[in-house]
């Protein structure tokens, strides 16, 4: 069974606006936090840094 954590960055209020996290040494896995049962999406831990860096370059810009 995972243990699922909001992000720090979750937002004001009740903090709905983000993703959860569950991790362990060989896998990360993540889900929308105002859906849970919806499913997660499940990386190796080798590969989730270059996801969000991907994620971080697609970002709009202000």
């Amino acid at each position: 069974m995972d243990t699922w954590r909001k992000s720090s960055y979750s937002g004001p209020g009740d903090g709905d606006s983000c993703v959860e996290i569950a991790n362990s040494a060989t896998r990360i896995s993540i889900r929308d936090s105002k859906d849970p049962a919806a499913g997660s999406l499940t990386f190796p831990a080798a590969s989730f840094a270059p996801f969000i860096d991907a994620l971080k370059d697609d970002a709009p810009r202000p």
